[in-house]
Formats: C-alpha cells, structure tokens, sequence
C-alpha cells in the first residue's frame, strides 16, 4: 500500500524568535503515524503574506497532505485564513454556522469586530471542530488549517486526523544495549540499512541518571513483518559487538 505523504507547516514569528517553543509537531506527527499517514516535513515560517501564500501552494503541490498551525486568531498577524485563502483561489467570506457558534459562545457583547474574523473562513472550506474554544480550523482541498495553542491544535487534530482514509500504521521496535558505542557498529548498521531499504534504522545514544550510557536502536516502517526481520538484524548486530541486547527502549533514557 502506497502511504500518503503529508507536510506541516507552523507559522508564527514567535517560534522563530525562539519566544515559544512548538509542542504541536509531535502531536501530529503520532496521530498521522497511527493513522498511516507519513510525514515527511515540517517548516516553520513567519507571519509573512507572501511567504505564506507561497508555502501552502508549493506544499499542496507536493504533498498529499498539508497541515498548518497558528495565525487563526482575532489579532492583526493572524493572517494564516487569508493567505490560505489567496494560496487556494477562494474568496474569504463569513461562514454562518461559525458565527453564530461564536456568538453563542462568547456572547453578543464580547463578540465584536476582531473576534468576527474567527468566523472568516475561504469559500468552500468545510470547519475544524474546536472543541476547546469554539473558534474553528479549516480544511479546503487538501490543506487543513489548525490553531496553535498546543490544547486547541491538539483536540483539532484529534477530531480531524481519524477521518481520513487509513493506510497501514507506523510501526517500530527497538533494542538497547549499555556500553554500546556508535562508532563500534556504524558501518554494520549502514549495510542493514541498505538490507532494509523500505525501514527507518536509528541509533540513538543514551545517558542514566546513573552515569551508565549506551545505544538504542529503532526499526521503523509500515510492514510490520519486515520491522520484525529488521528488529531481528538489530538484536543480531548488538550480539555481534559483545554486548547484551535488550528489548525496547532504556528506562528514563536522557537522549544526548
């Protein structure tokens, strides 16, 4: 089975700046995995217009299916609904159903000029459910438009991510080994890789709070018969360095 492949795209200068750090991308990037869905790229771009139209066009274009987050807000940078808007080729016009959801929500009051913009979706979009704060995503074509508050992105994704068609899911295994050293197994591991060209082989040291280290090493892919074989390769190369294989990941691993 072919995977469909997927890019996502996190807008905002304040990740740029380093001011916030993004808690986003793993969320979608588990729930695609689950979902059979890869993820190939991630880009962080800032709140420009033109950028931005630029991005979503070259990524739709290239992907199967693209994801952004932030910039769908009330404030004068969140611009992400209009330039996806321009990107697709779709007026920006208010979609009823959201602005009444909205006024409902935030009462008649509250809900003035800049919190109307909420409500402003590309024509032919269909909404993201929010669950969280009622102001909606958007999904048009084949781009699909998400906050960035991570507890709003998050229920997005959960609500979106299921309904898409469903590939054969992300599997892995691991083994880990201490005193295992990258440098003793690289060229090894470099041929399994060439064995297994369909799999993702990773090493990744480790440290423990008691000063002992070592590696872990992770089998990825989508044929979970071939993950296995793959798995069996790892455990079989770890014998071969003299050191003990064991299963999964090491307990409270600090990633060097």
């Amino acid at each position: 089975m072919l995977q469909k492949t997927a890019c996502f795209l996190v807008i905002g200068n304040e990740i740029l700046s380093g001011r916030t750090q993004d808690a986003n991308t793993r969320v979608l990037a588990q729930a695609l995995n689950a979902q059979g869905i890869r993820l190939m790229e991630v880009r962080v771009i800032p709140d420009i217009k033109d950028w931005i139209v630029r991005t979503v066009r070259e990524c739709s274009a290239a992907f199967d299916v693209v994801f952004t987050s932030g910039g769908i807000g009330p404030t004068h940078d969140d611009i992400t609904a209009e330039c996806v808007a321009t990107a697709m080729g779709a007026p920006l016009v208010r979609h009823e159903e959201s602005f009444r959801l909205l006024e409902a929500a935030l009462g008649a009051d509250r809900f003035n000029v800049a919190r109307q913009r909420m409500a402003y979706l590309p024509e032919g979009s269909t909404p993201i459910l929010n669950t969280v704060s009622v102001a909606p995503g958007f999904s048009i074509g084949n781009v699909h438009v998400m906050a960035g508050v991570p507890s709003i992105f998050a229920s997005m994704v959960a609500w979106l991510v299921p309904q898409m068609e469903k590939g054969a899911p992300l599997v892995s295994a691991s083994w880990h080994a201490a005193g295992l050293k990258e440098g003793d197994f690289a060229s090894d591991l470099a041929t399994l890789q060439e064995n297994f060209p369909t799999i993702d082989l990773g090493s990744y040291p480790y440290h423990l709070p008691d000063g002992a280290s070592g590696v872990a090493l992770v089998a990825k892919g989508y044929d979970n018969a071939i993950v296995g074989q793959a798995a069996q390769a790892v455990h079989d190369l770890i014998m071969a360095h003299g050191r003990e294989p064991l299963l999964g990941e090491p307990p409270h691993k600090q990633t060097a």
